[in-house]
C-alpha cells in the first residue's frame, strides 16, 4: 500500500494536481451467524477501497478504486472528472504522521460460536417456542487519509458486533424482538440476553389501548426517533441553507433544562479521532440544559462563519463531498432507574421499537409501534398492536420530559430512556 500511496501522489502532482487527498478504507470480519437456533455459517470477508481526490487548476476530480489498483488508471479517471467540474475552493489541512489504535486481541470462531449458542439455549429454555437468529462477528478496520500537504492519519480499530432477534408466531400473531451491542473481547452475553427474555415476557399477552394523548416512554432503542431531527437541526449546513428550525436561536433555550446532548467522538469501540477532511474530532457541548450553544460544521460551513471546522466532515460515500456528521451523539442520563421511570409513566405507552422512517428536519412524526407496551399504575399490562404515535419532536421536548438513568449504546447513540408527553396515541385495539 505505501508503494501505492506515493505512485497516487507522484502521478497526480505530475499531471498538474495542485492538491491531493487519499484515503483508504480497509475491514475484515469473521461472522459466525446463527439461523433457527442452530449455527448456520462461519464467514471471512475482506475489502480494501481506495479513493482519490485531486484539484488541478481548482477543478475537483475524484476516481475510486477496490483490491489491487492502478495508480496509472485512477489519476486518469480523477482528472477526466475534473475537466468536467468547475473551480471550487479547496483547503486541505497540514499535519504530520499520527496514528491511531483501539486494538483488543481478536476472537476467533471457536469462542464466538459457544456464546452464540449459549444464548439460544439460555432464551429457548425460558421460551421453547421461539425462533432465534443473529450472529457475532469480530471486526478489524482501517481508515488512512494521506494529503499532499504531508498530512498523514491512521486509524485502526478492532470490536466485536452481536446482534441477536428472536421471532414468536402464536397463531396469526407474530412477534419479533432484537438486540444489538459493540463491545471488546471480554464479551458478557447476559445483559443482551436479559433484555430480549424481559421483552419477550412483557409481550405474553396483547392488550387493548385507550386512543387519546398518553404520555410515553421511550426505551434507548426507540429514543432516535427523537434525535434524529434534533442532530439534523444542530448541523451547520442546514443552518447555512436555512432549513434548519433553530438557524437563529444560538444561545436560547430550545428544550427542557433536563436536556444536555454532546458529541463524544473519543469514546472507545464508537468513536474516530479524525474527520474525513483530515481534521481532529473534538467533544462538543451542542444543547447544554435545554439551551443551544453550537452547531457542528465541516471546513466549507465554517469557512463560510469565519470560523475553524469542528471536525465534523464526513464523506456521506467516497465519491461525494464531505457534509456534517456527528461522531457519537450522547444524550445526558437522568437518576430514574427503569422501574422508576414505570412509576413516573403511571399510565402510558411504552415503546420500544418502531416501524418506518422517524421525524425529519421539520419534527413532525407519526410512525408505527412494532414493539411496545401498555402500562396502567406502572406495571407492564401487556403488549400493544395495531397502534401508532404522532406529534412533533421540538413541541415534545420543550414539555415536560423524565430521563432514566441506565443509558446505551444504539449505534451510534448513547442515550437513556426518556418520557415524553403531548404525543397522540391511535389504536385499531380499543377496549
Amino acid at each position: 500500500m505505501e508503494e501505492t500511496l506515493r505512485e497516487l501522489m507522484t502521478q497526480a502532482q505530475t499531471a498538474g494536481a495542485t492538491q491531493v487527498q487519499v484515503q483508504v478504507e480497509a475491514h475484515r470480519s469473521q461472522p459466525v451467524n446463527f439461523e433457527a437456533n442452530r449455527l448456520k455459517s462461519i464467514e471471512r470477508t475482506q475489502s480494501q477501497t481506495v479513493a482519490l481526490w485531486l484539484w488541478r487548476g481548482g477543478k475537483p476530480g475524484v476516481a475510486v478504486g477496490s483490491g489491487a489498483v492502478s495508480p496509472e488508471a485512477l489519476v486518469a479517471k480523477a482528472l477526466a472528472v475534473a475537466d468536467l467540474h468547475s473551480p471550487e475552493p479547496v483547503q486541505l489541512p497540514t499535519g504530520g504522521v499520527r496514528e491511531f489504535a483501539e486494538l483488543h486481541p481478536p476472537l476467533a470462531p471457536e469462542v464466538l460460536i459457544p456464546w452464540g449458542l449459549e444464548m439460544i439455549a439460555q432464551i429457548r429454555r425460558a421460551f421453547p417456542e421461539v425462533l432465534c437468529q443473529g450472529g457475532l462477528s469480530w471486526e478489524e478496520s482501517l481508515t488512512r487519509l494521506v494529503t499532499s500537504e504531508g498530512l498523514d492519519y491512521t486509524y485502526r480499530t478492532t470490536a466485536l458486533e452481536v446482534g441477536m432477534a428472536c421471532e414468536w408466531v402464536r397463531g396469526d400473531d407474530f412477534l419479533a424482538v432484537a438486540e444489538h451491542t459493540r463491545t471488546q473481547a471480554d464479551f458478557d452475553p447476559q445483559p443482551l440476553v436479559t433484555r430480549l427474555c424481559q421483552a419477550l415476557t412483557w409481550a405474553q399477552q396483547n392488550v387493548p389501548i385507550p386512543p387519546g394523548r398518553w404520555p410515553v416512554l421511550l426505551t434507548p432503542k426507540a429514543a432516535d426517533l427523537l434525535w434524529e431531527p434534533i442532530q439534523a437541526a444542530l448541523n451547520g449546513r442546514q443552518v447555512l441553507e436555512g432549513a434548519s428550525p433553530w438557524a437563529q436561536r444560538r444561545g436560547e433555550r430550545v428544550a427542557h433544562p433536563h436536556l444536555t446532548c454532546r458529541q463524544e467522538p473519543h469514546v472507545p469501540l464508537h468513536g474516530c479521532p479524525f474527520d474525513d477532511e483530515g481534521v481532529l474530532t473534538q467533544p462538543l457541548t451542542l444543547i447544554d440544559q435545554g439551551v443551544l450553544t453550537r452547531f457542528y460544521t465541516d471546513q466549507y460551513t465554517a469557512r463560510q462563519w469565519g470560523e475553524a471546522s469542528s471536525g465534523n466532515g464526513f464523506r456521506p460515500g467516497l465519491t461525494r463531498a464531505p457534509f456534517p456528521s456527528l461522531v457519537n451523539w450522547w444524550v445526558q442520563p437522568g437518576d430514574l432507574s427503569e422501574s422508576a421511570l414505570l412509576r413516573q409513566l403511571d399510565t402510558g405507552l411504552v415503546v420500544d421499537q418502531v416501524l418506518g422512517g422517524g421525524a425529519d428536519i421539520s419534527g413532525d412524526f407519526s410512525v408505527n409501534v412494532d414493539l411496545g407496551y401498555w402500562v396502567r399504575g406502572g406495571e407492564i399490562q401487556g403488549r400493544v398492536k395495531d397502534t401508532m404515535i404522532s406529534g412533533n419532536v421540538y413541541d415534545i421536548l420543550q414539555g415536560e420530559i423524565l430521563l432514566g438513568a441506565n443509558a446505551t449504546w444504539q449505534g451510534d447513540s448513547f442515550t437513556p430512556g426518556i418520557i415524553i408527553d403531548q404525543v397522540t396515541i391511535t389504536s385499531q385495539t380499543t377496549p
